[in-house]
């Protein structure tokens, strides 16, 4: 058993929220995926297995959906909010991420679920949060990444800011940090009897994202203390000149930061002031190892400076560094790599990350059964190694009301004639 496996979540999340029931799952609960009749939109996002469009087959739903049983229940009825509040009373959590005000006018927000359980603990998880002036506005991952300061991190002097993605890593985010409130909410009704109500902002999970704030610290550095060359009113915000990875600086330099390999591609950096030399000459050795340092070789690493280097002699730098790459595999840059003790790391692919005998030594894919296509699948396991109670996928994503029976008829007590009646009405 896992370390939540007492405990019963009720999951009526959209995509904002499907990893928080996901993990809460992995770690033992029995959390009920609640879809409308029909099915979750979140069944119609792809890719799909094997490239064929269907509601059953989204790799994304598989994705965050395993470790729960699903049913289908439509709670804008009058019926489907009574059943709802039936299953209430046996749960723990509830995660919702509608708009705000939506539960309230479906008469199932928490001052009502928690006079049927005064220990229930709700996640509302949403752009915005549940107050503020911008709690009603809609936010696609890119909206939520842009207000919360992450999108900022990834431009070039020549134009504006882009986010790369297929999927939002940000709807991710605010589920974790739905778990984290969940948890610490399970911890305070441990010791008071009381549960709460978890107002979760995405906005807010992301403008506290460690990057983001090393992202506004390394903006301060760069860009407001250097003088301006150029005459400015006063307050204006000074002018992002040049990039260094993925942040701007006070040259119009270009500087590499991934190199084409014999197979991929490899990152690295070349470090400049008081760490420049200690940083950089391992890598100087080992293509010097080679014959291949040149002007690397003689380079005076003591006076390297970024504010003050030309494109002309960064282009010289990387000339030898890429023709080295180019003669060499990951594998073999990452062993020598460690024996130099230079900062060079291969770009995995997705496959590279599959076949990682590091992941394989930790035992983390875990294979997961999908009887229905009579296959077994490979999926990321667990989050953490837990001594006492591991965290595992316990069952594939559900079908769409699969589990309808079980819960209704042999938990809540219907018979076959009320579910083809409830059915028929459009409330399962």
């Amino acid at each position: 058993e896992g370390m939540l496996s007492p405990y019963r979540v009720l999951d009526l999340t959209d995509e904002k929220g499907l990893l928080c029931g996901k993990l809460l799952g992995d770690l033992g609960a029995d959390v009920i995926k609640v879809e409308r009749p029909g099915g979750d939109l979140a069944r119609t996002l792809g890719p799909f297995y094997h490239d064929e469009p269907d509601p059953e087959k989204s790799l994304f739903w598989w994705a965050f959906n395993t470790s729960k049983r699903g049913i289908t229940l439509n709670i804008e009825t009058t019926d489907g909010q009574e059943i709802f509040k039936r299953l209430v009373g046996t749960a723990d959590f509830v995660l919702e991420s509608f708009p705000p005000g939506y539960m309230e006018k479906t008469g199932l927000d928490y001052p009502v679920l928690e006079k049927i359980n005064p220990g229930l603990i709700m996640v509302s998880i949403t752009p915005f949060g549940q107050t503020g002036p911008y709690k009603d506005y809609e936010a696609p991952g890119l909206v939520a990444g842009a207000l919360g300061g992450v999108v900022d991190q990834f431009e070039d002097v020549d134009r504006p800011p882009t986010w790369i993605g297929h999927h939002s890593q940000e709807y991710l985010l605010g589920s974790m940090e739905g778990v984290g409130g969940a948890m610490m909410a399970l911890f305070y009704r441990g010791t008071t009897g009381e549960g709460q109500h978890v107002d979760t902002s995405i906005q807010e999970a992301l403008a506290r994202a460690p990057s983001a704030q090393r992202r506004v610290e390394r903006m301060a550095l760069a860009n407001f203390s250097t003088p301006s060359k150029k005459k400015k009113k006063e307050n204006d915000t000074p002018e992002k000149k040049g990039r260094i990875g993925g942040g701007t600086f006070v040259q119009p330099t270009r500087i590499r930061r991934i190199w084409p390999c014999k197979d991929g591609y490899v990152v690295l950096l070349w470090w400049a002031g008081i760490n420049a030399k200690r940083w950089n000459m391992p890598l100087v050795n080992w293509l010097d190892s080679e014959g291949k340092a040149g002007y690397l070789k003689e380079f005076d690493w003591d006076t390297f400076d970024w504010a003050t280097v030309s494109q002309t002699e960064i282009d010289r730098m990387e000339e030898p560094t890429i023709d080295f790459f180019k003669t060499h595999t990951k594998a073999d840059i990452l062993k020598s790599a460690l024996k130099y003790k230079a900062m060079v790391y291969p770009v995995s692919t997705s496959e590279d990350t599959l076949q990682s005998e590091q992941l394989a030594g930790r035992g983390f894919w875990q294979e997961v059964r999908h009887p229905e296509l009579d296959t077994t699948l490979t999926y990321p396991g667990e989050f953490g190694i837990f001594s006492e109670a591991p965290a595992r996928i316990s069952r594939r994503a559900p079908l769409v009301g699969e589990h309808n029976r079980e819960i209704y008829e042999t938990e809540l007590g219907y018979t076959r004639e009320q579910m083809l009646l409830l059915k028929q009405d459009g409330v399962v």
